[in-house]
Formats: structure tokens, sequence, C-alpha cells
């Protein structure tokens, strides 16, 4: 079987780490898929779909948008994951760490397409993560953020260990593998070249505890 797969794509450090540790052990990434919602930005990192494809051509790979309501998401998912094992996708690569009932769902769409969930980053350390992926040389911008969690401050500022710590110190996760911030990345070591994001001065309240400068 060959290694061909689709990469579960939020544009965010966590998924393209993945995408980057895949192609390391060699899987070969055909697709980017990204699931909207029924407004035209993601659902999570809440990027328009002019910023999914600067990534995608950067990156050399083809992309898709997938768009559904909240009680649609697995339906449209699915529906994907079954186009795609038609072009002979085989392997879905998420950047899951270690929230079980993510890896279960994973695990159960895609076998249900006739593919095999693959979890780069399953159960490695999360602060060490996010530092690999700085390391490595990648860049990303904080979009979003949980104003439960961490200050609006973070809004706009580009990954680096420094900051990472400072996240750490205000007592959120370093990683935002608790929904603490999402970010957008922009450059690296698998990017042909930077894509070019236009940000706003402004922040954009999203419902009652995010934020988002976009």
């Amino acid at each position: 079987m060959n290694k061909n797969c689709f990469v579960s794509w939020s544009g965010g450090k966590d998924s393209c780490l993945a995408l980057y540790k895949s192609k390391e052990s060699g899987y070969n990434p055909v697709k980017l898929l990204t699931m909207f919602g029924m407004e035209e930005i993601s659902s999570s990192h809440r990027l328009d779909e002019k910023v999914i494809k600067a990534q995608a051509d950067s990156l050399g790979i083809d992309y898709l948008i997938g768009k559904s309501t909240f009680d649609e998401y697995e339906k449209v998912f699915m529906f994907n994951l079954k186009n795609f094992k038609k072009q002979d996708i085989n392997y879905g690569i998420f950047g899951d760490i270690d929230l079980e009932e993510h890896r279960q769902w994973e695990e159960r769409v895609c076998s249900s397409a006739g593919m095999e969930a693959v979890l780069p980053l399953w159960k490695r350390d999360r602060k060490e993560i996010v530092k690999e992926f700085i390391t490595l040389g990648f860049k990303a911008k904080i979009v979003v953020v949980n104003t439960n969690m961490i200050s609006t401050k973070f809004l706009g500022q580009d990954l680096s260990l420094s900051l990472i710590d400072e996240i750490e110190r205000a007592g959120a996760d370093p990683c935002g593998e608790n929904g603490e911030y999402h970010t957008v990345v922009y450059d690296g070591p698998i990017f042909k070249k930077p894509v070019d994001i236009k940000y706003a001065d402004e922040i954009i309240p999203v419902g009652e505890t995010w934020a988002q400068f976009a």
C-alpha cells in the first residue's frame, strides 16, 4: 500500500508539525483538509480560505475546504474522506497530542473510510512540541486567544521560546492545548516561500471568551 495521505489542516502549528513529521516518516501528503463552519472562516483558528490557499500553495500541496454546521461536521468530514480513498489516499495525519476522545474519533472515521489515522505528535510532552516547532525554524503568529485564560496582549505575537515561557508563567499551557490560543503558520522548512498574511490592527471579539487578531 502506498503512503499517500491527507492532513487534517487547521493552518496552525500542531497540524503543521504533524505534516512535517509525517513527511520525515515517509508519508506522502497529497491533500490538506480544513473544516469551516457556515461562516467563511475555519472553525477554530478563524482563518479565511485565502490564508489556507496561500499556505497550500507555499507547501505545494492541494487543499480542500469542507463546510458544515456543527451537527453535520462528521457527515461532511466522512464524505471527504471517502472521496480521498477513491483517489488512493490511505492515511490521515492529525496533530492531536493527548486528547483521547479526539484520537478515538479520528481512528473511527478513518477506519470507516478504509484509511488509517496517524498522529505523529501523540503523547509527546506539550512544551517540547512547541519548542521543537520553533527550533526547526517554523514561524507562526497567535491569532486567537481565549480571554478567560490569557491576555489579549499575546494576540499578533510571533511564537518564540521566550513567548511560550511567558505564556506558561501566566498559568496557561505553553502549547495552547487547552484552547488558550490558536496560531497561523506563515513560514518554515517545508514552505517554498513565506505566506504573506495581512493583519488588521484591531481586536475582534468572538463570542464571550475569544478575541481575534485578523
